[in-house]
C-alpha cells in the first residue's frame, strides 16, 4: 500500500512560543515538528490529531489545533520515494499549529524519533532541517504575536 502524497506538519508550541522539536531516528541530527501522511478517508485535521498522538503521545483534541492555511508542495526526497506510487514525486504538506499550555513531557515514538526538545521559536526555526518547517514556525510566531525574545506582547 503506497502512501498518499498529502501530509501534515504540526508545530506544537506553548503560549510564549517555545516549540517542540523531534529528532529523527533515521537521520540523527535532523530535527522537525510532527509530520505525517494522510490516510485514505481521513480529513487533514484527523491526520494532524493522529500524527500528534503517534509521535508524541499527546491528545491534540485536548488542545488548540489550528489550520495555519499554509500549503507547501515539494519534491519527495529520493530516499523516501519508495513509499509512494512509482509516478509520484511531489507531496503537498498542510501546516497546523497546536498550542499547549506549557512545554510538557511527551513520549516519542522510538521507531521514528530519538528524542525531543522545547526551544524558543527563533532557535527552533534555525534547528529544523526542512525549509517549510522553518517557515511554518516563523509564520506561527507572527500570528501568535511573539517578539524577538519569544515573549507575548
Amino acid at each position: 500500500m503506497y502512501k498518499i502524497p498529502v501530509s501534515v506538519l504540526v508545530v506544537i508550541h506553548s503560549p510564549d512560543m517555545r516549540v517542540l522539536l523531534l529528532e529523527r531516528a533515521d537521520h540523527p541530527g535532523y530535527w522537525q515538528s510532527v509530520t505525517g501522511s494522510q490516510n485514505e478517508g481521513e480529513s487533514l485535521q484527523q491526520t494532524a490529531v493522529r500524527e500528534v498522538a503517534e509521535e508524541t503521545g499527546l491528545d491534540a483534541s485536548r488542545y488548540e489545533l489550528t489550520d495555519m492555511g499554509i500549503q507547501n508542495e515539494y519534491d519527495i526526497y529520493e530516499e523516501w520515494r519508495w513509499r509512494y506510487a512509482p509516478e509520484v514525486t511531489r507531496n503537498t504538506e498542510h501546516a497546523f499549529g497546536l498550542r499547549v499550555p506549557e512545554p510538557i513531557l511527551v513520549t516519542v515514538a522510538a521507531r521514528e524519533h530519538l528524542g525531543f526538545v522545547w526551544l524558543p521559536w527563533q532557535e527552533a526555526a534555525e534547528k529544523v532541517f526542512s525549509p517549510s518547517n522553518a517557515e511554518a514556525i516563523r509564520r506561527l510566531a507572527v500570528v501568535e504575536g511573539a517578539t524577538g525574545h519569544a515573549e507575548k506582547h
